[in-house]
């Protein structure tokens, strides 16, 4: 039976985002993990010379993992939306959430995984930021992004387009940092 949409029920807070968490059923693990992301997309924001928006990269960063109280694995993409949207979470968050695994995904390659059809790749600065610090985040510790090629590689392959588009989106998020670059 699907699940009926709600009025959005908590505050658009990072104290909202984690009572969402914790009523779903959310493991402390999990919440660590997503605090850590959360830390650190804050820490990328610090370094940008651009504008962004702090509190969606703060709230998305907090649930991108939201699927993951319901099922492990790619699909906690599609059931992270679909608790989303039956939250009432906006556009902008679901966004977040469906395209944050790696650097996301092409349409075939969301075809490939087991996934329904649809766009995966983040296009936003908000998207990105949180894609990259989930990457640097191992658990609820920070790693260097070399640490995390090196995860990625072995895991999917050396030149997997997945590791490549990782690698183009931390040039990207770099090049918009304040000439210092990111570094955990």
């Amino acid at each position: 039976m699907p699940l009926q949409r709600q009025t959005l029920r908590y505050e658009f807070t990072d104290d909202g985002a984690l009572e969402i968490l914790r009523n779903s059923g959310a493991s402390p693990a999990l919440v660590s993990h997503c605090e850590a992301v959360r830390d650190l997309a804050l820490r990328i924001c610090d370094r940008l010379s651009r504008p962004v928006d702090r509190n969606l990269v703060s709230i998305g960063a907090l649930l991108h993992d939201l699927g993951r109280v319901r099922t492990g694995g790619i699909l906690h993409v599609v059931e992270g939306v679909r608790l989303g949207e039956h939250l009432g979470l906006s556009e902008s968050i679901c966004r977040i959430i469906q395209r944050h695994v790696g650097a996301g995904l092409s349409s075939e390659e969301a075809e490939e995984a087991g996934l329904p059809p649809g766009d995966y790749l983040p296009e936003t600065m908000e998207e990105k930021i949180v894609a990259y610090a989930d990457n640097l985040v191992y658990g609820s510790r920070a790693i260097s992004f070399e640490q995390s090629i090196e995860r990625f590689s072995k895991q999917l392959g050396p030149g997997n387009p997945v590791v490549r588009r990782m690698i183009a989106l931390h040039e990207e998020v770099v090049s918009w940092c304040d000439g210092e670059g990111y570094g955990t």
